[in-house]
């Protein structure tokens, strides 16, 4: 049986290690490349190294969008599957539209993101299901949706979280570990990991993608230019 190549492009070493482990643990699939910036990502995708590239929107040196286009503007059979921490419409369409087959946030389960390679090698596009439900929502309210007045952010005195709890949010939102938010502020990764349940608890989400997504809607954190 054909191995399916794939290649990575992901700044962050953590779930870029992470990735490489859901393959590695796969037969059928096929680490051909791993790069943690937008130049050595480019140089993948040149090459046409892969059939299936894991790509994060956000790249220190420049935009996945543009790496997305290029693996896909001459080679019909190539899947690109978007990792990221943000399922905000406005990337989500950007991402679709520069060729990208599927959307999956950071911190999905290893045996979904296997079952979605499955899903897109098989003609489908996967995407996670708080940002299929927010696509479905757009799509149903139709064009005005587009053409509305954007709402003013929500006022600081609406965000039901602590000063900390918020401080915590952005430095999860930016990919770092449990152990690593606790380092930067001088606490406990066992303290973090209250303050995180908590938080998830105040807005009524699951997981670290969840969060961030709501979070941003909300205006407790604003969505960079960098999308990863």
């Amino acid at each position: 049986m054909q191995r399916l190549r794939v290649a990575i492009i992901e700044d962050e070493p953590e779930f870029r290690l992470r990735f490489e482990r859901i393959l590695a643990a796969e037969p059928w699939l096929q680490l051909v490349g791993s790069a943690a910036d937008f130049a050595h990502g480019r140089a993948l995708v040149e090459a046409q190294a892969a059939d299936l590239y894991l790509v994060d929107l956000g790249l220190p040196d420049g935009d996945g969008r543009e790496l997305i286009r290029l693996a896909t503007q001459d080679r019909a059979d190539v899947d690109v599957l978007v990792v990221t921490v943000f399922g905000d419409d406005a990337h989500v369409l950007a991402a679709i539209e520069a060729g990208a087959t599927g959307y999956l946030l950071k911190d999905t389960e290893p045996r979904q993101v296997v079952d979605w390679i499955r899903t897109l090698r098989a003609g489908g596009s996967p995407l996670n299901p708080v940002i299929a439900r927010r696509l479905l929502q757009r799509f149903r309210a139709g064009p005005a949706a587009d053409r509305a007045v954007p709402e003013p952010p929500v006022p600081a005195l609406a965000n039901p979280l602590s000063v900390r709890e918020t401080e915590i949010l952005q430095l999860l939102a930016k990919g770092l570990s449990y152990a690593e938010i606790g380092e930067l502020l001088g606490i406990s990764a066992h303290t973090v990991t209250q303050h995180i349940k908590k938080i998830y608890r105040k807005l009524s989400v699951h997981s670290r993608g969840e969060a961030v997504f709501e979070a941003t809607q909300l205006g407790i954190l604003r969505a960079p230019g960098r999308a990863g």
